[in-house]
């Protein structure tokens, strides 16, 4: 029962508290002039102000890149050794490009699940027009 009655947990060991780690990788779905696209990534950035659709941006080339080439080995090293069970959220088109980080997963027993193929704000759109048509 909730509310007045919160149910008593009873955590192993006695924890107070339960924690659920989860890695989003995402480094390598986005837009890229170097993936074929028209474009660097406009709209999923930390900037305040991006280069015009269409055109390649390097900063924001750089913002992605430092994810897949620094930032999860860092997050990598820290979980598996403190041996903390993980899940990644991944991007498939993003661990596709990047095997080592994949392999690496695996190594340390983490869970891979994804959400979705690429880093695009239209996916769903489009996603939801191929279910229409078949």
């Amino acid at each position: 029962m909730a509310g007045r009655q919160p149910p008593d947990p009873r955590w192993p060991g006695g924890a107070v508290l339960a924690l659920q780690i989860v890695v989003n990788y995402e480094e390598g779905g986005e837009n890229s002039v170097l993936h074929g696209d028209a474009g660097s990534e406009y709209f999923l950035t930390e900037h305040i102000t991006t280069s015009a659709i269409g055109r390649r941006h390097l900063t924001t080339e750089s913002l992605w890149e430092f994810g897949s080439r620094l930032g999860f080995w860092r997050l990598w090293h820290e979980l598996t050794r403190r041996q903390l069970p993980v899940t990644c959220y991944g991007v498939t088109m993003a661990l596709g490009r990047n095997p080592d980080a994949v392999a690496a997963m695996n190594d340390a027993g983490w869970e891979i699940a994804t959400h979705g193929p690429a880093m695009e704000c239209g996916a769903a759109r489009r996603g939801v027009g191929g279910a229409r048509a078949t």
